[in-house]
């Protein structure tokens, strides 16, 4: 048997990251990826962990949003697609937690395709949840409904004001 190469593999928060390396991360594993989304995500992003190897290309990476108070959103845990299952994407996560918590969230919160809950559950400790989902894309168009305002004048309501006729329900499947 044929013993695996050890790696030497540095693991940063915040490291350097540009736009063309996570396309290229994104799209060793088949993802779909979108030129500009990097750039895109930082202002929303807590941090990220990169993975890289000792020649700087960037080989795992996971986005940590957050609402700039309590709650952190693990986004896009990705391992370049011939490193998979060599436990990159454990620490990058695991690093992406230490960083969450020590910036004083107090929740990290992650969805999933259901045939990752054992890497999400077992290697990195998360635990299984109630959660909602909406998934926009089902949403019905409709025209949307002004309210009249002062002198009979048009106006929006205002966020969260809507009653919940107002709102548009997802179709059932």
């Amino acid at each position: 048997m044929k013993k695996a190469k050890s790696l030497c593999i540095e693991y940063s928060w915040r490291g350097c990251l540009s736009d063309a390396e996570l396309v290229a991360l994104t799209n060793s594993h088949g993802g779909q990826s979108v030129p500009g989304w990097g750039d895109r995500i930082r202002r929303h992003s807590l941090g990220w962990v990169t993975a890289r190897l000792d020649d700087g290309s960037l080989i795992g990476f996971v986005n940590v949003a957050w609402d700039g108070g309590d709650h952190a959103f693990l986004l896009d845990t990705k391992t370049r697609r011939d490193l998979q299952r060599r436990d990159i994407a454990t620490k990058v996560v695991q690093l992406a937690v230490i960083h969450a918590k020590r910036a004083g969230c107090e929740w990290l919160h992650v969805d999933f395709v259901d045939n990752l809950g054992p890497f999400y559950f077992n290697a990195c400790g998360f635990r299984s949840t109630s959660a909602g989902l909406v998934h926009l894309s089902d949403l019905r168009d409709s025209p949307s409904r002004e309210k009249k305002g002062k002198r009979g004048q048009a106006s929006s309501p205002a966020y969260g004001s809507e009653t919940s006729s107002d709102r548009q329900m997802p179709r059932a499947v």
